[in-house]
């Protein structure tokens, strides 16, 4: 797809069989968001997509999650949950990983072969949504 994100909140639309479901998202772009991801949190509110990624880790994590692994076209190839503690299998095909509290993405329509798209804030936000480098 050649399209560069960068960190900030969004909206992931899962498009499924029963119709699309919209996700509050984060986009964890940048080498440091990437490697911060969810440590430290003790919970996440709706997902986050970290770009380029085609592994994970839960180690350090306070709670299971469920990890999509996501196709250049953002189409799901794997679905998983995992515990803290683990190391997630790299997927060679994966450009993308969504991370979400373990039973969400059953709950959104996530599995094999659903199509996903996302849409980005304009401005780029941290953590706590106000723009970026303010």
């Amino acid at each position: 797809m050649g399209r560069r994100w960068h960190d900030g909140a969004g909206t992931l639309t899962v498009h499924g069989a029963g119709g699309a479901v919209a996700v509050p998202l984060e986009v964890a772009a940048s080498y440091r968001a990437r490697t911060r991801g969810l440590l430290g949190r003790d919970t996440v509110d709706g997902a986050m997509l970290l770009t380029p990624a085609g592994s994970v880790h839960t180690f350090r994590m306070r709670f299971p999650i469920d990890v999509a692994y996501l196709d250049r076209h953002l189409t799901v190839i794997a679905v998983r949950t995992m515990v803290p503690g683990r190391l997630g299998l790299p997927r060679p095909r994966s450009r993308h990983v969504l991370e979400a509290g373990a039973g969400a993405m059953a709950g959104w329509g996530v599995g094999v072969g659903v199509r996903v798209s996302v849409s980005v804030s304009a401005v780029p936000t941290d953590r706590s949504g106000r723009c970026a480098g303010s």
